[in-house]
């Protein structure tokens, strides 16, 4: 095999017998982060953005495992404004990290055992406390539970490790207050540490970069000392806005509601995911409901804050695997849900 990436044997052994090569984000943020800098990525989605932040801080992982068993201690913080998507990524870190031990194991290296968490408000309480007693290496949160872990004792304790923090779904914080506090918690997790982590922003939809990278880095820090990597995030949308044959009202007749409900059906037949944004919680249900006798029960789910977490984390699942048309989802609770990997332009529709 001939290696091109400047990767530990093992790591760069499990990327090309999965990969057939690196993506373009890939190729050009790995070097970038690799030589400490601060880096934000712009790709489409499905560009391998997430790996293209996540592998060079595994790869620095193996490399200090393999001189020498890791401490229990975090090394790298991982923030997404969305509850979903972080149960998402820590599954999706699953098989790199399970291939990698393989490798190391096929290539004589010692084992290299790299553990993560997710901490959000639905972690049980004995996850916490078993954090807190033994930190994961790669911690998986939310803004507002960074700011939690932030203000106890045992919190800054276990983030004073930290040496690269990844920000997914920038563009959904930095105008609003909910960036404006992650702001100020990525500052006071630099305070903490020996030499302030690599900050790596992640985003589809980014405008203007500049900006968006001043966001990352923070107003100290020189524009310069931020990488941009632009790999290109305009894709083709097809756009419209619907309405029912009969006439709008202020309060909607049932037969409004029921015309309603037969085009997201017929929409949903025609692709193989649709997933459906509402304004309440109590819309996603009783839409649910109606879509669930068009389509059939086990083809719809709701999906909001109000649900337990188990039950959202089974929905968000069927809809990965493909067993549901359509998911009907509050905007209110967690913004939006993960489409399936496999969902493409043509394949999958997001009705708003």
């Amino acid at each position: 095999m001939t290696r091109t990436l400047a990767f530990h044997p093992a790591v760069e052994a499990w990327f090309h017998t999965t990969f057939t090569a690196p993506t373009t984000a890939q190729a050009q943020a790995w070097p970038q982060i690799q030589a400490g800098r601060h880096v934000l990525v712009a790709a489409p989605t499905g560009s391998g953005k997430t790996l293209a932040a996540f592998l060079a801080a595994i790869d620095a992982l193996v490399r200090r495992g393999v001189e020498a068993p890791l401490p229990d201690e975090t090394s790298v913080v991982y923030v997404s404004p969305l509850k979903a998507l972080s149960n998402d990524i820590q599954k999706n870190l699953e098989a790199p990290l399970v291939g990698i031990r393989a490798e190391l194991l096929r290539l004589g290296y010692p084992d290299v055992a790299i553990r993560t968490l997710v901490r959000t408000g639905d972690t049980p309480q004995s996850e916490r406390a078993g954090m807190r007693r033994r930190p994961p290496h790669i911690i998986v949160t939310t803004p507002e539970s960074l700011y939690i872990l932030l203000g106890s004792e045992s919190g800054r304790k276990m983030l004073s490790t930290t040496r690269t923090v990844i920000v997914d779904e920038i563009h959904a914080l930095a105008p609003n207050k909910r960036g404006s506090h992650l702001a100020l918690s990525l500052e006071r997790l630099a305070a903490l540490t020996v030499r302030p982590p690599v900050r790596v922003g992640l985003s589809a939809t980014q405008k203007p970069l500049e900006e968006i990278a001043r966001f990352l880095t923070g107003a100290a820090s020189p524009l310069a000392d931020c990488a941009i990597v632009d790999a290109g995030h305009v894709r083709h949308r097809d756009l419209a806005i619907e309405i029912p044959d009969s006439p709008l009202e202020a309060v909607m007749s049932g037969e409004v509601w029921q015309q309603l409900y037969r085009r997201l059906a017929q929409l949903a037949s025609e692709h193989r995911t649709t997933l459906i944004f509402v304004n309440t919680r109590r819309m996603a249900e009783r839409a649910s409901r109606h879509l669930s006798e068009l389509l059939g029960s086990d083809k719809v789910a709701a999906h909001h804050g109000s649900l337990a977490k188990e039950r959202r984390l089974a929905a968000e699942q069927r809809l990965k695997n493909g067993e549901l048309t359509a998911l009907v989802s509050s905007v209110s609770s967690d913004r939006r849900v993960p489409s399936p990997p496999s969902c493409s332009a043509r394949a999958g529709r997001t009705i708003r």
